[in-house]
């Protein structure tokens, strides 16, 4: 009997043994071993953004991107009169935020049919002289501009030596003028002595309908030793050489920097029943860029105190 107990007894113990086995072990806790090192993340460093106006071969030497609350008088002067600056304009420029301000990272002159110290309208008009100046160079604006008879928005050079030279023989180079009798054209035009006002030496080039003061184009001109070259939304349309004017060529020494928006004159005509305002000129910016590689170019950029 002892041999059947223990016959019976073999296959019960085993049984018993593997159901032992499969059962979970009680508070049982899976963790991770602490000696071993975990990754280190680098952070990602963005990659620092090309500033909107750097310009591949050229030096940025000078520029106004028109992002503060005011124009800035460390780098330009509002003009104020109203004498018909030579032109037999209608307008008073003045100085007040009506005609010159900023708004949203522009400069905004504004054009009005008021009376102002016996003128039917006012504007406004800025320079750098006695600023800034410079000799050489590509000379470059953003701009929207204004619309109708009568309106002359312009953006131009004059010689820094008018004071003791007077006009045309100092030089004046105009990037961009406008008239609202012509609303597909703008000019670039050189004035000197012996190719001065209605004789000055340019050229013009076309929009179609409406582009002009509905959107905004990039008016310049790269100028070197003997030859200046325009351009809108860099498309050369002008070249000129000293060649190509009847008297002296005075453009080798240092100019400055205007933008104004004249009512009437000459050359637009006064305005009339169809003119609209208040009329607007938008300059986003401007910039003036050196380029050290050409021979006559260099660093020729005076700030003057």
């Amino acid at each position: 009997m002892s041999r059947i107990l223990s016959t019976l007894l073999v296959p019960v113990l085993l049984l018993a043994s593997i159901l032992s086995a499969c059962q979970p072990v009680e508070d049982s806790v899976t963790s991770t071993p602490t000696d071993i090192p975990q990754p280190t993340r680098t952070p990602t460093i963005a990659p620092t953004a090309t500033p909107v106006w750097e310009l591949e071969g050229w030096n940025l030497v000078w520029q106004d991107e028109f992002e503060s609350e005011l124009v800035d008088p460390d780098k330009w002067t509002l003009e104020i009169g109203g004498h018909g600056w030579g032109n037999n304009e209608k307008q008073f420029y003045t100085d007040r935020l009506e005609n010159v301000r900023l708004e949203e990272g522009n400069l905004v002159i504004e054009a009005r049919d008021e009376f102002f110290v016996r003128r039917h309208f006012t504007s406004g008009r800025i320079k750098t002289q006695e600023k800034f100046t410079f000799s050489y160079g590509r000379v470059e604006a953003r701009m929207k501009l204004p619309y109708g008879q009568g309106i002359w928005p312009a953006f131009w050079m004059l010689g820094s030596n008018i004071e003791e030279t007077p006009w045309p023989k100092s030089g004046e180079i105009d990037i961009m003028e406008h008239i609202g009798r012509e609303p597909a054209n703008v000019y670039g035009t050189v004035h000197g002595p012996g190719y001065s006002g209605a004789g000055g030496v340019g050229h013009f080039t076309s929009f179609p309908s409406g582009s002009l003061s509905d959107e905004f184009h990039i008016f310049a001109i790269e100028w070197e030793e003997e030859e200046i070259r325009w351009y809108v939304d860099d498309a050369q349309f002008f070249k000129l050489s000293p060649a190509q004017v009847s008297g002296d060529w005075v453009f080798d020494h240092p100019f400055f920097l205007l933008i104004n928006m004249a009512v009437g004159g000459y050359w637009p005509g006064e305005p009339d029943e169809t003119t609209v305002f208040p009329q607007f000129l938008y300059v986003d910016y401007v910039r003036v860029y050196q380029r050290p590689d050409l021979v006559g170019f260099g660093p020729t950029t005076t700030v003057e105190p």
